[in-house]
């Protein structure tokens, strides 16, 4: 068979740019043009301008491509690749392909068949040309656009091709007939379009979309140069973005169903809830992007709502958490704190600062739920914190007795003193025991002790003192009560003085106006028994001022209304 029609150049620009574009990554900006010059086989290969495709690939492509087709005798083929719109190539590259056939009967080497039949099917089934000198072909439009190449391009391929290699190419899926692919994956595409929006399960999913996976398998049988193939790309991709949603929406239920199952079990910490924060965001994104009109859509909004309340249940468990774990750390922090501040204490202010540290931090722990993370580390701290509250509220309360006993004390003895200066000194003698009993009861091992032990020696002195002071002065108070019973009577026998030196008695001039009459009376009448009374009365009232003054201890001295002296006496003669 030796065609030199110029669709037989067409045929193989074709088929070499379809090679370039399944095969070179810029493929689809290449342009195939071929023609024959001097029993030359050329190929002119031509890019835009801002393309640069990888040469040594597309050469590889080319003569890989190449080698599969039979010529009637050895092809020298040169090869060109330049940029659009240039004249001249940037490089070339040549090679000589080799006579093939030769093993096919008696058609010679598959080119001209003549009357003699179809000259065998071209030895090895490949495409067989007979190029004339002057033929060029500019490439098409690409096989899979070309609408009405159906029966006439099939014509043509059989023409152009061996029996062997043609029946390859037109029994290749949706080539000639009915292209059943298509219509499998258009049918499956309108039934889940056209379900009912609230698949029965999740598993019903996963067979939708090993049905989508299957049909999208079959569509990639279907060859470039199908005259549908545009139509399989288009229905692909959309069967790909359909499966692609059923794998989002798969992929969140099974997030969905780990975070669950995390869920059931109690967390140990806040990364964990984390953990599971996250695998619920996982699940909601997807399932967020799945619009009204999708068959999917009345699947996942029930969940899309399970899934938000779970999310928003595991959030409040980590703001709860994490609530109660910074109050643990910040208890932790003023435990440290608090210690330090134990050490160094030197007042009582300091020891209840620390006192009402060790209750916050105790409190704060206490409120700590047994449900949250930090219960455990809490009561191990409580178990720690308590004693040293206890201590401390112990220390607290004793320097705080000392405290007040000590400044009793102090007060007690101003108060006597100012007794004192008041000569009141049955309350100075009160006072200065007071003080003194407070200033002994100040406890060992407090702030206080130390000074309160100072003040036991002076206070016991001031004790001493005031109790004489208070015995003299109610010696005195006697001395005068027993000196008013002598000295009083229907007429007044004496008025008396007391102080510290002595006892000084003067007769009334009443009294002694008394003994004078009744002296004088009993001259006049000579009744000696009237003079006797007179003296002994006198004895009498001397006799009881000596007893009073033996019992104070002091001297007394008796004068009549002259100042004239009567009677003396000095207690112990």
């Amino acid at each position: 068979m030796n065609v030199a029609l110029p669709e037989n150049l067409l045929f193989l620009a074709q088929v070499l740019q379809e090679n370039l574009r399944a095969e070179v990554p810029s493929g689809e900006f290449l342009q195939i043009r071929c023609a024959v010059n001097n029993n030359r086989l050329m190929i002119l290969t031509q890019h835009p301008k801002g393309v640069q495709p990888d040469t040594e690939k597309i050469f590889v492509v080319l003569e890989e491509a190449l080698q599969l087709l039979s010529f009637h005798q050895e092809q020298l083929v040169e090869l060109f690749l330049r940029v659009a719109g240039q004249k001249l190539p940037y490089t070339k590259y040549s090679l000589t392909l080799k006579k093939r056939g030769g093993d096919g009967g008696d058609g010679g080497d598959g080119g001209d068949g003549g009357d003699g039949g179809d000259g065998g099917d071209g030895g090895d089934g490949g495409v067989v040309f007979s190029l004339s000198s002057a033929t060029s072909a500019t490439p098409v439009e690409p096989i899979h656009q070309v609408k009405p190449f159906r029966i006439g391009a099939a014509l043509v391929l059989m023409t152009v091709l061996g029996l062997g290699c043609a029946a390859y190419f037109l029994t290749r899926p949706c080539v000639m007939f009915a292209c059943q692919e298509i219509q499998t994956a258009q049918q499956l595409q309108r039934s889940f379009r056209q379900m009912t929006r609230r698949p029965r399960s999740e598993q019903e999913l996963v067979k939708w979309q090993q049905q989508f996976n299957a049909v999208s398998a079959s569509l990639t049988t279907i060859p470039r140069w199908s005259f549908r193939y545009q139509e399989t790309e288009q229905l692909s991709a959309s069967l790909s973005a359909e499966s692609e949603k059923i794998n989002q929406v798969v992929k969140a239920f099974q997030l969905a169903s780990l975070a669950t199952q995390k869920g059931q079990i109690a967390a140990h910490s806040l990364e964990e809830l984390q953990d599971r924060q996250q695998l619920w965001r996982q699940a909601i994104a997807p399932l967020e992007a799945i619009s009204f009109n999708s068959p999917l859509y009345g699947l996942v909004q029930p969940k899309l709502w399970i899934y938000r309340t779970n999310l928003q249940i595991v959030k409040q468990q980590l703001f709860t958490e994490e609530k109660w774990l910074k109050k643990l750390e910040a208890a932790k922090a003023v435990a440290q704190a608090t210690l330090g501040l134990e050490t160094s204490a030197i007042s009582l202010q300091d020891w209840q600062k620390v006192q009402s540290h060790w209750l916050l931090i105790v409190n704060v722990l206490s409120a700590i739920p047994q449900t949250s993370l930090g219960y455990q580390e809490a009561q191990k701290l409580l178990a720690e914190y308590k004693p040293s509250l206890a201590a401390t509220s112990d220390r607290t309360t004793k320097e705080l007795l000392a405290t007040k006993t000590y400044n009793q004390a102090i007060n007690a003895a101003n108060l006597a003193t100012s007794d004192e200066r008041q000569n009141q000194w049955q309350a100075a003698v009160a006072h200065r025991s007071l003080a003194l009993n407070a200033a002994k009861q100040v406890s060992n091992n407090t702030l206080y002790y130390s000074q309160a032990q100072t003040l036991i020696q002076p206070y016991s002195t001031a004790l001493k003192q005031a109790e004489e002071k208070l015995q003299a002065t109610n010696s005195f108070q006697k001395t005068r009560t027993d000196l008013d019973k002598t000295c009083s009577g229907t007429v007044r026998v004496c008025n008396f003085a007391v102080d510290n030196q002595g006892i000084t008695v003067w007769i009334t001039p009443e009294y002694e106006q008394i003994l004078s009459s009744s002296l004088i009376s009993a001259n006049g009448q000579g009744n000696p028994n009237i003079v006797a009374s007179v003296t002994q009365h006198l004895q009498t009232l001397k006799q009881a001022l000596e007893a009073i003054s033996d019992n104070a201890n002091l001297y007394i001295i008796l004068y009549d209304t002259q100042g004239k002296l009567i009677h003396s006496h000095i207690p112990g003669r």
